[in-house]
């Protein structure tokens, strides 16, 4: 069965097959251990859909897909089980992180504001038996600052003996995925090598929150609340210096629909709690986005810093430029005429394809382009933002969008938190401790495949 763009005369994704369907989930003695009447129903696993496929280049090997299949809500109560069944010395301490797009889905579907529909998650998981549920904003936080900073070095560096321009952001795995496996070296020196928040999460519980509990990350159990399938194989892949070898910073990812499904079937009485943090005891900390539509803002707040630190120019309100269509933007700086700064939001791969093509061809306008798999951002995932016949939810996805236009927007640079973490967690913005363990390295394979001549 062939992907409906592949280029190939047989295609290399598998699909599902009935005896990974049949997979159920081991959660009924939970509910019935909690005095409830919910019963958790077969939750469906994982999969990579054919139908998404641009170039099929088995970037997902067998194994990776055999390992993908355990990222599902059976993984998760497993240990939510073994830890009612074993000694308390013997428990994982279970840890959930939500992504910032995450909040909208819950907050639609429960009817509720995006605040107190937190609060309702939270207290949800840990009805269940979670010990921690923690806002990853802070990590992406740390992924912003660390991206100015290396968009601005990147900028000094720069030249026709050493292009290191455009940088083209990493935070999404889809695209980074594609990148390391289908396009290669024409483009990953180009990736900022800055880590995704759910890898710099990952960091935090394992490494700065496992210390200060006095635990070894084996014993944390941590879990990402994701409004995208991919989040799944970019936690198969996550590791940290400061980790025991073999460690991941994620165990499980779940995607929002997931954790709304386990909310539907279990029966649960639930009582509202405030997330937790990272830093200090605060409670009922407001829920905060960074500046960008549908997704983590790396143009918006990458932008502004390199107006301030290269050109001295403050820029308030950006002003985004649709070209090709609404998920292919630009923004521009101009001083007396002259473009001094030209930013580009390519969200979808066919967008995706078009500025690599270019890229390729050596007529690249840019300087920097924010590169999200997923049509209209990561709201849009398919993780959340789908009708149950597989199709984009419309009526969701404006809903989403306009419960997160409304999130007040709080720049990363501000963030107490962040700079304390810097200090006590990393020994400095520009320590070599924060260096390794806020940036990562990429395949380099040579380009593989000639699906980038396609014609879209």
């Amino acid at each position: 069965m062939k992907c409906e763009h592949c280029t190939r005369k047989e295609c290399s994704k598998k699909t599902k097959t009935e005896d990974e369907e049949d997979v159920s989930v081991d959660a009924p003695s939970l509910a019935q251990e909690n005095g409830e009447k919910g019963v958790f129903h077969k939750l469906a696993d994982a999969k990579i859909l054919l139908s998404d496929c641009l170039a099929c280049d088995s970037c997902v090997t067998a194994e990776e897909g055999a390992q993908l299949c355990q990222q599902n809500a059976k993984d998760f109560f497993r240990v939510l089980n073994f830890n009612k069944k074993c000694d308390t010395s013997k428990h994982k301490v279970l840890v959930v992180s939500v992504c910032p797009q995450s909040l909208p889905y819950f907050a639609a579907k429960l009817n509720l504001s995006v605040t107190d529909a937190s609060r309702r998650l939270c207290g949800f998981l840990k009805s269940l038996g979670v010990h921690y549920v923690f806002d990853m904003t802070i990590a992406t936080d740390f992924s912003i600052l660390e991206s100015q900073k290396e968009f601005v070095h990147r900028y000094h560096q720069h030249s026709d003996e050493q292009r290191v321009l455009p940088m083209l952001t990493s935070a999404c795995p889809g695209w980074v995925r594609y990148a390391e496996r289908v396009l290669g070296r024409p483009v990953t020196p180009h990736l900022c090598t800055t880590k995704s928040p759910q890898q710099v999460m990952g960091s935090l519980v394992k490494d700065y929150f496992a210390k200060r509990q006095n635990l070894p990350p084996e014993k944390i159990f941590h879990v990402v609340v994701a409004p995208c399938y991919d989040r799944k194989l970019e936690a198969l892949q996550e590791g940290f210096s400061t980790a025991l070898p073999g460690a991941r910073g994620t165990d499980c990812v779940l995607t929002s629909g997931e954790i709304a499904q386990i909310m539907e079937q279990s029966g649960l009485s639930v009582k509202d709690a405030a997330v937790d943090t990272l830093v200090g005891d605060v409670k009922d900390v407001a829920v905060r986005r960074q500046d960008g539509a549908g997704s983590d803002g790396h143009l918006a707040h990458v932008f502004r810093h390199a107006a301030k630190e290269l050109f001295n120019e403050h820029v308030e309100e950006i002003t985004y430029c649709s070209l090709r269509n609404k998920d292919f933007q630009e923004v521009t700086l101009e001083k007396n005429g002259e473009v001094l700064l030209r930013f580009a939001a390519a969200y979808g791969f066919r967008n995706v394809q078009n500025l690599v093509l270019k890229l390729r061809k050596g007529k690249f306008p840019y300087h920097f382009v924010e590169v999200l798999a997923c049509p209209g951002g990561c709201l849009n995932g398919r993780g959340q933002a789908q009708t149950k016949d597989g199709h984009m939810d419309k009526s969701l996805l404006r809903q989403m969008e306009g419960i997160y236009a409304d999130i007040p927007v709080q720049p990363p640079e501000s963030s107490a938190h962040v700079q304390e973490l810097y200090q006590e967690w990393l020994e400095g913005t520009d320590s070599l401790r924060a260096r390794e363990t806020l940036h990562t390295t990429f395949q380099s394979p040579e380009r593989c495949t000639t699906s980038l001549d396609m014609k879209w």
